[in-house]
């Protein structure tokens, strides 16, 4: 069986992912409202009361805004952290007791044919997770909200078949934007904040190294970033080290409003 993957939306404006492998099919994440994924799933042919369960990543409102109506209205377990639920349960709504399903990074486990590890990621959150999913001998890795590409982070992904890799902002747009704080613009450039373009093709580099052969640059800044910028940095990482776009790695970049193409990783023995 293959899996695939679909980025119906990736950027601060709201965040949800969808992966399927054998009968089991996955949200991370649900960042926009309950009709939008609904519609958004249909776009691609899957129906939301087929959904096997929600993962949640952390509690800011990009990434729990559905969350709850999606319980509610479909009865779909959603899986977070004890730390996540405690800070998001106040934000998303009452969800059926038999829907609250408690995880912990570190803590791999599995969903129906899906092999899922959660793993920590450095964000400004209570207990902020990335996930990695395996089936039919590849896997899907999430790598965004990140401060930095730490340790933790590369050891979790590193040989991922595909990795959803954070390309948020352009550090010179940030500093110059003027309806941010300089709070926020510290924020965002902290070690808990988000990666920028610059860091992200560093780390891009170090993935295609250890064989990731697809990766999406996500979760881009509405202010902060165009797609065009975004891809122009990584895809002049890659040439700089003479790594061909298109056919040592495929490069493409998510939209914050757009359902994005569905990826289909082929089955290895």
């Amino acid at each position: 069986m293959d899996m695939y993957f679909c980025p119906l939306f990736s950027g601060s404006s709201g965040n949800a992912l969808f992966c399927q492998y054998g009968e089991t099919r996955l949200l991370i994440d649900a960042g926009k409202s309950g009709k939008t994924i609904e519609d958004a799933l249909k776009g691609i042919g899957a129906d939301i009361r087929t959904i096997s369960g929600v993962l949640i990543t952390h509690e800011h409102s990009d990434h729990i805004a559905g969350a709850g109506v999606l319980a509610r209205k479909y009865h779909l377990p959603v899986y977070a952290t004890h730390d996540t639920w405690e800070a998001m349960e106040g934000k998303i709504g009452k969800i059926p007791a038999d829907m609250k399903r408690e995880i912990a990074a570190g803590r791999d486990f599995y969903l129906g044919s899906v092999g899922v590890v959660p793993f920590s990621i450095p964000h400004d959150a209570a207990d902020p997770v990335g996930f990695r999913l395996y089936g039919g001998g590849v896997s899907v890795s999430t790598a965004t909200d990140l401060g930095w590409f730490s340790d933790e982070v590369w050891s979790n992904v590193a040989g991922s078949t595909l990795v959803l890799l954070e390309s948020n902002h352009d550090p010179d747009m940030l500093r110059a934007n003027p309806r941010y704080s300089s709070a926020l613009k510290a924020r965002i450039l902290g070690d808990h904040g988000h990666l920028s373009n610059e860091a992200c093709s560093e780390a891009l580099l170090r993935l295609v190294a250890a064989g990731t052969s697809d990766v999406i640059l996500g979760h881009l800044s509405a202010e902060n970033n165009t797609p065009t910028l975004a891809r122009k940095v990584s895809r002049g990482a890659l040439e700089r080290e003479g790594i061909r776009d298109g056919e040592d790695v495929r490069l493409q970049v998510a939209l914050r409003d757009e359902v994005g193409s569905v990826f289909i990783l082929k089955e290895r023995a």
